[in-house]
């Protein structure tokens, strides 16, 4: 018997007309993604907040105040879990100086049951994240990808898993994006796979072990999690992450309603949920099911983690004593703004904004004097804004954390070109790959077809823009993720000529660019025009 989903009025109608017809199981499910090492407190640019701010209950997040929420709703229910939609790794110094010992520490203390694997787990390569994993005690999961080849990985990463909760068996599946060879470093031995397929099989491999209730930990993204819904059979719950998206039934800047509701193939419902990011919100989904596994009810709301929580005193300690280290580094004061320096991830992804021009042009800055002309910079390798005032290294190293490396090479005019048409060529999906440039002017349509994109190419020599020569080499500089072919840009690894992918990080080439401004003031101008 296969019933269709019924919103929480008309179940209440029905409940009320009838006595129980089914045994219901409720089900509360917890939620985070892409938390990106916000351990601490931040502000309303998703950047770093002050300790006097943070007094004035000005800030958003951080794992204090996170742990007294998840511990209010799980006193609240009687059967709850606690799931992460991955990308705990990389965005803070206490990545970077800690790697993923510190999230394992207070993921244990929060009391996580499983998380999946997000591109993010992969920027230090596999021994890192093997590490986090023998470090953690719930599992992490990844059921798209072939690890068998991978020593760190292999008959470790497991694809799916079995939690038992209120005396019923709850099946967990993970997902991450099937392009993290090209977002990460994932390493030669792992082959990434169609994330519908992967479900697929791992819900059949579920339902034949006699589990009914079904959630899959998807690192892919909301459009890919509402396809994955619509055309993979046998599952109930999406736990998205990836896209960052903010899902709400209240407010008018969220992307689509939590849940969001998807009919499956067998004509069952998904409800689809995922939270924004960086410890920003707590999802909350009530779930109930029938006895054969079915949605009948799906309804909740992100709960904002803002200043008004207490956070755990005891957490505020141990966060304080970690941080001791990084204190030196991040508290030094390398420029002023006079107004704030946005990064708003829609918008770095999708046309020029005003972080992108900042990191661009000081790339450019940086080796102008090489005979470089040219500066291309992902979009998603932006990721917090700066306030207004003093800018300290560690609110640089919040916007670039992934520790990249200016790296120089040699293109053929024509490759910029193809170049850019990657870049722009996954604009509707927000990918990262999105070019923030300097030193070059283009136009592109997004009503055309990917690839057929891009057009009136310019590019600067001297004070004047002149129209790129596809037959020309030009000097370009990128970061050495890029230039790796990360986000679609093997056209940097396989053509770039002359390479050096060894300069000064890029965290380091933007402070010192700031610092030479005397005052840097935000702007964006005319060289991306979008159709």
């Amino acid at each position: 018997m296969k019933k269709q989903f019924l919103s929480a009025a008309v179940l209440s109608v029905t409940t009320a007309l009838s006595t129980a017809a089914y045994a219901d199981y409720s089900l509360v499910i917890l939620h985070t993604n892409d938390f990106h090492s916000r351990i601490e407190p931040i502000n309303k640019y998703d950047s770093s907040c002050g300790a006097e701010d943070n007094a004035e209950g000005k800030c958003f997040g951080g794992t204090a105040r996170l742990d007294t929420v998840i511990k209010d709703r799980r006193a609240a229910s009687n059967n709850s879990i606690l799931v992460d939609g991955g990308d705990q790794f990389q965005g803070s110094l206490f990545y970077t100086y800690y790697k993923g010992k510190a999230a394992a520490e207070f993921m244990n203390k929060l009391g996580y049951d499983a998380m999946t694997v997000g591109n993010h787990e992969f920027d230090d390569g596999p021994e890192v994240l093997r590490g986090f994993m023998d470090a953690v005690d719930f599992p992490v999961l990844m059921s798209n990808a072939d690890v068998s080849k991978e020593p760190q990985l292999a008959d470790v990463l497991k694809p799916s898993t079995v939690v038992e909760q209120g005396g019923e068996k709850i099946g967990l599946i993970g997902l991450t994006p099937d392009d993290t060879h090209e977002l990460s470093s994932s390493g030669p031995n792992i082959t990434f796979s169609d994330p519908v397929e992967a479900v697929t099989r791992e819900a059949e491999k579920l339902k034949a072990e006699g589990v009914n209730k079904i959630i899959v930990l998807s690192h892919s993204g909301y459009n890919v999690d509402k396809e994955i819904a619509a055309k993979a059979p046998g599952i109930d719950v999406i736990v998205g992450g990836h896209s960052n998206t903010y899902l709400s039934n209240t407010s008018d800047k969220a992307q689509g309603p939590y849940p969001t509701m998807i009919d499956g193939p067998d004509g069952t419902p998904t409800a689809i949920v995922q939270a924004y990011a960086y410890g920003k919100f707590l999802g909350e989904l009530n779930v109930t099911f029938d006895d054969e596994g079915v949605i009948t009810e799906a309804v909740g709301e992100p709960i904002i983690v803002d200043g008004k929580i207490v956070e755990n005193p005891e957490l505020v300690s141990r966060i304080k004593e970690l941080a001791e280290p990084l204190d030196e580094i991040r508290q030094e004061v390398v420029a002023e703004a006079s107004a704030p320096i946005n990064a708003d991830r829609d918008t770095c992804r999708s046309q020029v904004c005003e972080m992108g021009v900042l990191v661009a042009e000081a790339s450019l800055a940086r080796v102008k004097d090489q005979g470089v002309q040219i500066a291309i910079q992902n979009g998603g390798g932006l990721r917090a804004s700066i306030d207004e005032g003093e800018i300290t290294k560690g609110e640089v190293l919040t916007v670039l954390p992934f520790q990249n490396t200016l790296s120089t090479f040699e293109l053929k005019g024509s490759d910029v070109i193809a170049a850019l048409e990657n870049g722009v060529g996954q604009v509707e999906e927000g990918a990262g790959r999105f070019p923030q440039v300097a030193g070059l002017k283009f136009t592109f349509d997004k009503s055309k077809p990917a690839g057929e994109r891009v057009s009136d190419v310019m590019v600067q020599e001297g004070e004047e823009f002149v129209p790129l020569d596809p037959e020309k080499t030009y000097g370009v500089v990128s970061n050495n993720f890029m230039r790796g072919g990360g986000d679609g840009y093997e056209i940097f690894e396989s053509n770039g000529m002359n390479a050096y992918d060894f300069g000064p990080d890029l965290a380091d080439v933007v402070s010192d660019y700031l610092a030479a401004q005397n005052g840097y003031t935000a702007y964006t101008d005319d060289r991306i025009t979008v159709k």
